[in-house]
This record gives structure tokens, C-alpha cells and sequence, in this order.
């Protein structure tokens, strides 16, 4: 993996080793991107252009695919995003697959990808502009690499054919917004304070364990899946804690309902927060039939805050609900979960022309995920309205006790001393 700033020449880099490779011996190369609606969308021109550079007339370009007539090299291009898993069985004989713009690359078509280049002595390459710090792609190679990977960050300062022009914008940028410089021209992730709702630091502060019970009411947000391949999600929380989640696929309205009804009957939460939109009106409506109507509440993500003067919408006020529950004391505990991590870490904010918090369409976020935001959005749900919750969280460790166990063992020990 090469990641870093702009003009570091990791792409012409790779062009002319990988071309280069392809006239010693017959080579498989894949050039890969995670979105590529026609072939201008990949590095297609850029390998055609230094062909054309070094005059190496023994490269054939053609519209889709350039092949060597001395070695058989052939370099073809693909889109990820359109390949779901029986076609990209095709990329099985790849010798080398190059992935250029990774911090693109979704999770999903990652865990697509990396088995798939399997062939004996084949191998990936990754090119990259970092964009955040959880980036899947990075997240995968980078953050823990193995003995087999290879990362090396290349800025402009490393590149000895950078045109003086760039060296001179790099310097007129770290003099003027140094915080600019350090993501566009030294490779650092992007700040998500800036764009995104909910930081990845408070996320992972969430997970670590810390919270052994607590006497709060349990509240239940139900997303319900609106597409083929999203999930039915329940989320539990109680107070502080979230407890956990169920995810359901390919379930009907009334097969929903019927584990809504297991869970009120059984659990017993105060509320349960649930989407309407979509599919989701129909299971309300089975709920509040069999007499759930005091429990269950409805909810459609797009419609009026309950303080519209500072929100957009309900979607953007329960995110924002989230984002402030991690951040308040006693810390708050989430389930330690990669997926919803990543979820809730995707988000990204703006503001509106009132001044109102918005944010990004969830097909947006869905296209950078691979995936829904399910989990996310359950929980969000939980948040949908205030709930009464007295309840306080016994902590683990150093002896933290909450407030009226505290004062009961003041009591108790009123003649012994403390």
C-alpha cells in the first residue's frame, strides 16, 4: 500500500511498474476502482498516456483493456460496486489487482475483494488519499498490517519529479491553513469533527466495558429493512447501556410484528420507538391492533423535529440525540461492534439555510457503507422521544458505586466510621 498526499506520484508509479512487469512475463492485471461508470472513470488513460510516453509499442490500447502482443499481459477494468459476488468470481486469475482511490473502497466490497485475489503468488496493490481515520481499506490493511503487507506513506517532499508549481501551492497552503495541508498534501485523515455527526473517538470510548448493571427502563428502536438487502434491526437500551441488537433479513410485516410482540411480552420496555416509513407503517399497524398501542410509538425519520428551530428533521435531531448521550456523563456503553461502528461513523453533517442541523441523504451513506446504516438507525430511534429514566448505572472498577449506594453504605456505617 502507497497512501499520502497529492502529488506524491503513487499512480504513475504504479502505471510504470505494473507496465513494466507486463513485458517481462504474461501477467493478469486488474485495475480496480469502486465506482466506474464507463472506462474514463479508471486509469485506463493514465496507463495509455505513459505507454505513449516511453513509446512501448508493444502495448495494444483498446476501449476496455490493453494487452502486451509479446508477453499476453492484459490489464482490464472494473467498477466494484457492480460486481456483486458471482461476477467478481472472475478476477480469480488476477495476478495483480490494483485498487487506486481505496479510501473509496466500502467495506463491502473489500471483503468481496480480498479473497477473491487468490491465485498463487498474486498480489494487491493499494493506492490511496486517506480521507478518514476508520477509511475501510485502511481500517483492514493498514491499522494492524501483517508480515506480508508492505505501507509506505509518499508525500511531494518524497517525489524527486514534482513539478515546482505543486511544491509552491503545498507551501502557500501550510502557511495559510496548516489543518488543510496536513489531509490534502500529507496524506493525514481528515478531522471528522469537521463533517462528520459522531466522532470516532467517542465511538470507541463507548465500547470499552464499564458499566456492570443498571436499574434504568428499557427502550426498544426498531428500523425496519425497506429494500431487499437491508436489515430488520431492534436495539435495547437501557439508560447508559446499550444491551444489544437483533437483526432480522427477508422477514414479512406480520413475521416482524410477531418478534415485536415476543419482545413487549417478554422484555417488557416502556417504549418502543419504531420507523413508519416504508414497510414499517404496516407493522405498526399489526402492533397497535393486539393492543400495543400504549408501548409502541411511530416514527417517520423525515418529518418535523420535535424542535424544528434546530433541526431539519426527526432523522437529524435523534443523530444529534446520540452524538450528545456519548459525551455526557457517566459514560455511556455500546456494544463493541466493528459494523456499528462504522455506521455510526458515516454520517456526515451540514446545516441548512436556517441554520439548522442536516444531514446527508441515507442513500449517500449507503453508497460509502455498501450497505444500510440499520443499526445506527435503531438506536437513533431509541431517542425518538424523552423518556422518564431514574434509573442509575453501577460501574465496574475502582470501587465507583452510583449516588444512592453511596449513601446507603453511609448509612450502614454511621457508628463504624468510614
Amino acid at each position: 500500500m502507497c497512501y499520502g498526499g497529492r502529488a506524491g506520484g503513487k499512480s504513475y508509479a504504479f502505471a510504470d511498474s505494473l507496465l513494466l512487469l507486463g513485458r517481462q512475463k504474461k501477467l493478469l492485471i486488474a485495475c480496480l476502482r469502486e465506482i466506474q461508470d464507463s472506462i474514463k472513470d479508471s486509469v485506463h488513460k493514465l496507463l495509455a498516456d505513459r505507454i505513449a510516453f516511453y513509446g512501448l509499442s508493444d502495448y495494444k490500447v483498446y476501449e476496455d483493456r490493453i494487452d502486451n502482443r509479446v508477453t499476453g499481459t492484459r490489464f482490464i477494468f472494473k467498477g466494484l460496486r457492480e460486481q456483486d459476488s458471482q461476477k467478481i468470481k472472475s478476477l480469480e486469475g488476477v495476478d495483480i489487482a490494483w485498487v487506486e482511490e481505496a479510501q473509496s473502497i466500502s467495506k463491502r466490497s473489500w471483503e468481496i475483494l480480498e479473497p477473491t485475489i487468490r491465485k498463487d503468488g498474486s498480489e494487491i496493490w493499494i493506492s490511496m488519499n486517506r480521507l478518514y481515520e476508520n477509511d475501510p481499506v485502511w481500517t483492514a490493511v493498514a491499522a494492524n498490517p501483517d508480515k506480508r503487507s508492505w505501507i509506505r506513506r509518499v508525500n511531494y517532499c518524497d517525489n524527486p519529479f514534482c513539478p515546482e508549481e505543486m511544491r509552491l501551492l503545498a507551501e502557500k497552503c501550510r502557511r495559510e491553513n496548516p489543518e488543510n495541508y496536513q489531509h490534502i498534501w500529507m496524506g493525514a485523515p481528515l478531522s471528522q469533527g469537521a463533517e462528520r455527526i459522531i466522532s470516532a473517538t467517542d465511538v470507541r470510548r463507548a465500547f470499552e466495558r464499564k458499566i456492570a448493571s443498571t436499574t434504568s427502563p428499557l427502550v426498544v428502536g426498531l428500523d425496519i429493512a425497506r429494500f431487499g438487502d437491508d436489515k430488520t434491526v431492534f436495539c435495547f437500551r437501557k439508560g447508559r447501556l446499550v444491551t444489544g441488537f437483533e437483526s432480522y433479513g427477508g422477514k414479512n410485516n406480520v413475521e416482524v410484528a410477531n418478534i415485536a410482540t415476543n419482545i413487549i411480552e417478554e422484555r417488557r420496555p416502556v417504549r418502543l420507538f419504531m420507523d413508519i416509513g416504508g414497510q414499517g407503517a404496516g407493522v405498526y399497524d399489526i402492533l397497535k391492533d393486539r393492543g400495543f398501542g400504549e408501548i409502541i410509538r411511530g416514527v417517520y425519520f423525515g418529518e418535523k423535529a420535535l424542535k424544528a428551530d434546530r433541526y431539519f428533521n426527526r432523522r437529524a435531531e435523534m443523530w444529534d440525540k446520540i452524538n450528545r448521550w456519548l459525551g455526557e456523563l457517566p459514560p455511556p456503553e455500546l456494544p463493541a461492534d466493528e459494523d456499528l461502528f462504522d455506521e455510526l461513523t458515516a454520517v456526515n453533517k451540514k446545516f441548512d439555510g436556517r441554520g439548522r442541523l442536516q444531514l446527508e441523504d441515507k442513500d449517500e451513506v449507503k453508497k460509502r457503507l455498501g450497505r444500510s446504516p440499520d443499526k445506527a438507525d435503531a438506536l437513533a430511534l431509541t431517542f425518538a422521544e424523552p423518556v422518564y429514566d431514574y434509573g442509575m448505572p453501577k460501574l465496574y472498577g475502582n470501587g465507583k458505586v452510583s449516588v444512592e449506594e453511596m449513601f446507603s453504605l453511609a448509612e450502614r456505617g454511621k457508628n463504624s466510621g468510614w
